[in-house]
């Protein structure tokens, strides 16, 4: 409950619009019970939405290449991902967990 007010609080520093938005996150004049609900979803979901935009952008980081401004096709001389760094990595972590 107080973290919540605290943290909102800070809002209220912006200029003109702090109190509104201070409002606007509270759903009303104070720290409430739907208050605590909202900022309970929102750091339930956040991981998850945080989790698909990676996965997201690493998906199109392997499509393109890490390095490649032109978007030119530039597959000569490279070791794929899957079959080489997925097994790396997974016996990585067996001898990590190993030990």
């Amino acid at each position: 409950f107080w973290g919540a007010t605290v943290i909102t609080n800070l809002l209220s520093a912006l200029p003109y619009i702090g109190q509104y938005l201070v409002e606007w996150l509270w759903g009303g004049f104070s720290v409430d019970n739907s208050t605590l609900n909202r900022f309970y979803t929102f750091h339930f979901l956040l991981p998850f939405i945080l989790t698909m935009m990676i996965i997201i952008h690493f998906m199109f980081l392997h499509q393109t290449g890490s390095n490649n401004p032109l978007g030119l096709n530039s597959n000569f001389y490279k070791i794929s991902f899957h079959n080489y760094f997925t097994i790396k990595d997974i016996l990585g972590f067996i001898i990590l967990f190993m030990f």
